[in-house]
């Protein structure tokens, strides 16, 4: 009985630590990551040879995922904030909807974006938007940065082509069209609610965070040009959307050719490789380089600037991320996944409340929304065996349950708070809570529309 629980005492003591590390000691959260990942992996009985591997290998995998788009993510939103880009996309939404609905402009700019960006690309995508409109509308950052996050983390939790509903779609045999449709269905109103209600609700629970300036995380300086110079709405809103615009067309083509891993040749094969995350950032940021660049007529001395200046100040959150990615490979490896599969093994709870449960536990003690939503699988597998339930609604609820409270094993997590410059309790009262929240949520809508369909 102790072997089964002790994982999880595991993750709640590694947890302690890496609280006490940094709340207590003011340690460096890079540091306190490190050292955390190597005494829980101790703690969770692992080899000591094996915890050093281990350590590395959360650090390689997690920024080798996400290092590169991270990267180019980065240079071209200061691209497109030094080129005037960003400010002409600012003004023409505050004019369209005003001043009073701007959190409606960035909600559904959020959403349409985040349909086919990893959360982490969106996120760095979106910032120097959300940074200008704060600026230019004189308002806190993250009164329109919350509803951005809102937007693109329902995107990541329930949307096909995201890693996690694809990948459960694929193993419980679930129509990724139907997972889309729904999916949508749910998303929409989910974000428009949350993401257009809890700013309010987050700053009555914590004013302070409202009242941050955080310029070390993100170069939030914006070359201001004269109104002639400014690009124009269309150029601006083609710089920032063309990788989505390639991914998009990628995953059309996948759905229409039935070739949903990617795997093809010829102009097929062409239209993949443009599409995919790190080519389609790549030819975004060269097509920035000439639209908010050598159209602007700026020098190229002046626009290599801008890409070092994306660059220096994202060193260490790049870290930070990477540390994240360490300790969720450390909870992995000591068998977390397997113990919490082992306590829901003989239940008989409802398939997709189980699923939202069985991701949740895992979400919580990973970290990860991809490995805690395909990790989950397993647990609900046998259910469907001998059950009529809908399998596209399973998968929702899965990702439902892969979004909820989002803590100190999460990378996105981290890339809140260095962001906006919170600290770990106003970090919990916004962005965990906010993620808790579409989570809880997103399982309700989902029990609703299974009673619709």
């Amino acid at each position: 009985m102790m072997g089964d629980v002790w994982p999880i005492i595991g993750v709640v003591i590694g947890v302690a630590l890496l609280l006490f590390l940094i709340m207590g000691l003011k340690l460096n959260t890079f540091i306190a990551l490190i050292i955390t990942s190597m005494v829980t992996g101790i703690i969770l009985g692992m080899p000591i040879d094996q915890v050093v591997a281990t350590v590395e290998k959360g650090m390689g995998d997690t920024l080798g995922h996400i290092a590169i788009i991270f990267g180019l993510g980065a240079i071209l939103g200061k691209l497109l904030s030094d080129g005037g880009g960003a400010t002409k996309i600012a003004d023409t939404l505050i004019v369209t909807f005003g001043t009073k609905h701007v959190t409606w402009a960035m909600i559904i700019a959020s959403f349409i974006i985040g349909i086919s960006l990893f959360l982490e690309v969106a996120f760095v995508l979106l910032i120097p938007l959300v940074f200008t409109l704060a600026k230019r509308m004189d308002i806190p950052r993250l009164q329109v940065g919350l509803p951005m996050t809102a937007a693109i983390a329902v995107t990541h939790g329930f949307l096909p082509p995201h890693p996690g509903p694809v990948a459960i779609s694929e193993a419980i045999n679930a129509n990724v069209g139907y997972v889309l449709m729904y999916g949508i269905i749910i998303g929409i109103p989910l974000a428009i609610i949350v993401g257009g209600t809890f700013p309010a609700m987050a700053r009555k629970l914590a004013p302070s965070a409202f009242d941050k300036v955080n310029e070390a995380a993100v170069d939030n300086d914006v070359n201001e040009l004269k109104v002639t110079t400014l690009p124009s709405f269309g150029v601006s809103l083609l710089t920032a959307l063309l990788p989505v615009i390639l991914m998009i067309i990628a995953t059309i083509v996948q759905l229409v050719t039935g070739h949903e891993d990617g795997k093809a040749s010829g102009l097929e094969g062409f239209i993949y490789f443009i599409g995919s995350s790190s080519t389609a950032m790549l030819i975004a940021v060269l097509f920035a380089i000439y639209t908010m660049g050598i159209r602007q007529q700026r020098s190229m001395n002046n626009i290599m600037d801008s890409v070092t200046a994306a660059i220096t100040p994202i060193a260490m959150l790049l870290l930070i991320i990477g540390g994240g990615g360490t300790f969720k490979q450390i909870l992995i490896d000591g068998g977390v996944g397997d113990a919490i599969s082992n306590i829901f093994s003989d239940t008989n709870m409802s398939p997709i409340v189980l699923a939202w449960l069985a991701a949740a536990l895992l979400r919580l003690a990973l970290g990860s929304t991809t490995v805690s939503a395909i990790s989950s699988v397993g647990i609900v597998l046998p259910m469907l065996q001998s059950s009529d339930v809908n399998l596209a609604l399973v998968v929702l609820a899965i990702g439902a349950g892969s979004i909820f409270c989002s803590h100190v094993n999460d990378a996105g997590f981290w890339m809140f708070k260095e962001y906006f410059g919170l600290s770990m309790k106003e970090t919990f009262l916004t962005w965990t809570l906010l993620e808790s929240i579409l989570s809880v949520l997103g399982l309700g809508f989902v029990l609703l529309l299974g009673m619709v369909i």
